[in-house]
């Protein structure tokens, strides 16, 4: 058997020296903890696909909101659909651009694991939560890495490399350019820019991927969202297709195919044998459009002020009802049994109970936030 492993392990090697020299090998992997794969065919980016995807966050991702919560329509998104959809894009645009594409999956499939319940809206109201009781920003890329560092595996972290986790930390789609250029990091300067990111919002402005890899996540993000966002909002009769500006329309498309298809082509056109990631000026600007009337037209009405007040009472009502067990000591209670009960002793002693009730409340999926803020009582 260890021939064999050997003799794969060499067919993979071999493999990766066809790569683009702006390629990620994985040979170049970092960890935090260093490990021995020589037992193990698996390339070193593929282990960290493995540990996602059987980890208990992975699951979550099933109940979780993208756009539109507790609709009564079943092909409507779900966080799992997102996830897909953006390793699917990246994974073509790496295969064009003869990237490594086990570590652009990795990023892909765990780019959003630290997002909280109810989307963009949980966020928000976590956000405030922390800037409140611990004077520290939250969102969601960072959460992420939390997620992977500390809180996975009972508290002890799975020790994904450093450039999957960068790729991770520096995912936003939010932050839409014509162009992304991959910066080089070692592993202090990477724990750095993750440690400023929670108190220095010019920071978390401003990280840029430290591989290609981590660059083509970055931009399939808006990719897989922009269009599916739009199919969702016609399919709940948000608004008509034809509301789409014309200039748009001409550039993009208007159905999720067409806009996928015209982003992937041009960046794969503009992008080839380079050692950046580029969009056309035309393409980008109509990007920069489309995700303003997104904004407009479909995230600033997918909840109703009735429903942002409850959500926002809701979880701030949660959160101090899961502080005073903490500080009460009440094991009974599902702060205790659901979370706590399994993890290493030491995430209890060396993390402030306020950040525990954040990261409790961040893992939840939507309908377990719903039970726990209809139960809350003091």
């Amino acid at each position: 058997m260890e021939k064999i492993i050997q003799e794969i392990q060499e067919k993979f090697r071999k493999k990766e020296e066809n790569l683009s020299p702006y390629a990620t090998k994985s040979t170049d992997a970092i960890r935090l903890q260093e490990e021995d794969f020589s037992k193990d065919f698996r390339p070193n980016f593929f282990h960290d696909i493995d540990r996602i995807i059987y980890s208990l966050s992975y699951t979550r991702y099933l109940d979780k909101t993208q756009v539109f919560s507790f609709q009564q329509n079943d092909h409507i998104s779900k966080r799992i659909v997102h996830v897909q959809l953006v390793s699917k894009i990246a994974r073509t645009i790496g295969r064009a651009l003869n990237l490594n594409e086990d570590l652009i999956e990795a990023i892909a499939l765990g780019h959003d694991i630290g997002h909280t319940p109810i989307g963009h809206t949980g966020e928000a109201i976590l956000n405030r939560i922390s800037l409140r009781e611990l004077g520290e920003m939250f969102h969601h890329n960072i959460q992420s890495v939390r997620n992977y560092l500390v809180l996975e595996r009972n508290g002890k972290g799975n020790n994904l490399s450093i450039q999957t986790l960068d790729g991770i930390m520096c995912h936003n789609g939010e932050m839409v350019s014509n162009i992304y250029e991959p910066v080089s990091k070692t592993k202090e300067e990477f724990l750095l820019e993750y440690e400023k990111c929670y108190t220095d919002p010019q920071v978390l402005q401003k990280i840029r991927p430290m591989t290609l890899e981590g660059c083509v996540v970055r931009i399939s993000d808006i990719i897989g969202y922009l269009g599916r966002d739009i199919e969702d909002a016609i399919r709940l009769g948000v608004f008509d297709v034809s509301s789409i500006p014309k200039n748009i329309q001409q550039v993009l498309g208007t159905t999720n195919r067409e806009i996928v298809n015209n982003i992937v082509l041009d960046l794969v056109a503009n992008s080839y044998q380079k050692p950046y990631i580029k969009l056309s000026d035309s393409v980008f600007q109509a990007i920069f459009d489309l995700k303003k009337f997104n904004y407009e037209n479909i995230y600033a009405k997918a909840n109703t002020k009735e429903q942002l007040d409850f959500y926002e009472k809701g979880m701030n009502q949660l959160f101090q009802k899961c502080l005073s067990d903490l500080e009460n000591h009440r094991v009974e209670s599902n702060i205790y049994q659901v979370f706590l009960k399994e993890m290493d002793p030491s995430y209890l002693e060396n993390t402030n109970p306020k950040r525990i009730v954040i990261d409790y409340i961040a893992g939840m999926t939507d309908d377990y936030l719903l039970r726990e803020i209809k139960i809350v009582k003091f």
